[in-house]
């Protein structure tokens, strides 16, 4: 099933990689939750991170897009929370594996690390691949059992 609503974050260091890709989103018929910043001033990424968690996890979103410098300090925010299964992608492939083999509700890229092309098609396979379930749907319930 298609998500309907994504949710976007990011820090200063990803804003301008997570405006470009709420466009694109929005050019794909998707209703976008932009939880900022709205600005290039500086903030702190688990202020975002939360709340985008936050999001996904009360249903507001099915899934999200996070943006930092690296993409490793949102990720690491996210995946605190029960019920994110966040992955760090830095192209289709990683984005791909994790949809299938993990199913991934949170895209998290680091915009001082990939281009946008690359980020744009990392996005497009995210949306578009689903979980595998079998062997994988164990190993997933395993993770949100042992999260606090």
């Amino acid at each position: 099933m298609k998500p309907k609503t994504v949710a976007v974050a990011s820090d200063h260091a990803g804003i301008v990689l997570k405006a470009a890709l709420a466009e694109d989103l929005k050019g794909l018929g998707y209703t976008v939750l932009d939880l900022g910043p709205a600005t290039a001033d500086p903030v702190d990424y688990p202020d975002f991170g939360h709340a985008l968690a936050q999001s996904v996890t009360a249903g507001d979103a099915e899934i999200g897009v996070a943006v930092c410098g690296t993409g490793i300090g949102i990720s690491i925010t996210l995946n605190r929370h029960r019920g994110v299964r966040a992955a760090l992608c830095h192209d289709s492939l990683s984005a791909r594996l994790s949809r299938q083999h993990n199913n991934a509700n949170v895209l998290a890229l680091g915009e001082r690390l990939i281009g946008i092309e690359t980020a744009r098609d990392a996005l497009r396979t995210f949306l578009e691949t689903p979980f595998d379930g079998g062997r994988h749907e164990a190993r997933v319930d395993k993770i949100d059992r042992g999260a606090s």
